[in-house]
């Protein structure tokens, strides 16, 4: 077993139980992956927001994964410092999202270190359309299947689409 460089292969390739068409490498969920001098291995994650209820089930893949592998001890970690972003996504994991019809974020907001301006109304969003590329979307839901996707529509095509949100 090459250590280091097949653990990290394995965990890599593990899927989001939520939008499996990414791994938790392409969507940036994976922060680390150590292989300890006993034949173990240690796995950071960062989950996507602190009450994302597919962490136990990415957990579990990555043990799985590793144990039949043949790592004799599988420890997953979890840091919530610093946050997840979606700028942390890859380009791969946003083309994936596009390939699966779902319109990948953009940059995240800049978090201000201080008040943050009230504003009476929302800030227009240009959100492609990632079946027919245009911009001329509306959102029909700020939550979709997952609370960290909206519904949205494309105005031209007329055909609905999720929206990763940026966080």
């Amino acid at each position: 077993m090459n250590g280091l460089i097949d653990a990290r292969t394995i965990a890599e390739a593990v899927t989001d139980p939520e939008l499996p068409m990414l791994t938790l490498a392409d969507l940036g969920v994976l922060r680390s992956v150590d292989v300890t001098v006993d034949g173990g291995v240690v796995v950071t994650i960062t989950p996507t927001y602190s009450g994302c209820p597919a962490m136990d089930a990415m957990r579990d893949d990555l043990r799985r994964g590793l144990y039949a592998a043949g790592y004799s001890s599988v420890d997953v970690r979890t840091v919530l410092h610093p946050a997840w972003s979606t700028d942390w996504i890859t380009a791969a994991g946003r083309t994936k999202l596009v390939e699966h019809g779902i319109a990948p974020p953009g940059p995240a907001r800049e978090r201000a270190a201080g008040p943050i301006p009230l504003t009476l109304a929302p800030p227009a969003r240009r959100i492609a359309c990632p079946l027919c590329g245009s911009p001329d979307t509306e959102e029909l839901s700020g939550f979709s299947a997952t609370a960290c996707k909206a519904l949205r529509r494309c105005r031209s095509c007329r055909e609905p689409f999720e929206h990763v949100k940026e966080i």
